[in-house]
């Protein structure tokens, strides 16, 4: 009864300022002002205020909540132990599903002696700069540097 009461209430102070703005010449905000007034007088109307102030003030719609709360997370818990019970029987197994990827595909390209290429150490220059591994073309970049002068 309080609930519909605040309602309307606030409906009534809507519309007042609704109106106040529509003697100010300004229709468009005084309509929209209207309209959101009028909300709480049709959810007191509807039976949607008595419905939710039963419900938030009602402790077995509180147990209700818990118990779909716990049901879900029983639901989860399942979910959870039986798809890692799967990965360990299929890891078991055989250790490959179909259409997986070799272990050697997703590695880092090795270079000499078995180590990545960027660990490997570089030979030091003496005086002179030394030519470019086979493979590396820096023609177009020299060519740009001495263009500027650099």
């Amino acid at each position: 009864m309080l609930a519909e009461t605040i309602c309307s209430a606030v409906s009534a102070a809507g519309l007042g300022i609704a109106a106040i703005a529509a003697y100010r010449k300004r229709f468009l905000t005084a309509a929209r002002i209207a309209a959101y007034a009028l909300v709480p007088l049709g959810l007191v109307l509807t039976g949607v205020v008595e419905w939710a102030a039963g419900t938030v003030f009602s402790p077995l719609a509180w147990v209700g909540v818990g118990v779909l709360g716990a049901a879900w997370g029983l639901f989860m818990t399942t979910r959870a132990v039986e798809r890692r019970r799967l990965g360990k029987a299929a890891a078991a197994t055989d250790g490959a599903r179909p259409g997986a990827v070799a272990p050697s595909a997703a590695a880092p390209a090795l270079g000499k002696a078995g180590r990545p290429a960027a660990a490997q150490p570089r030979p030091k220059a003496k005086g002179k700069q030394q030519a470019a591994e086979p493979g590396e073309d820096f023609s177009d970049i020299e060519a740009i540097l001495k263009k500027h002068g650099i």
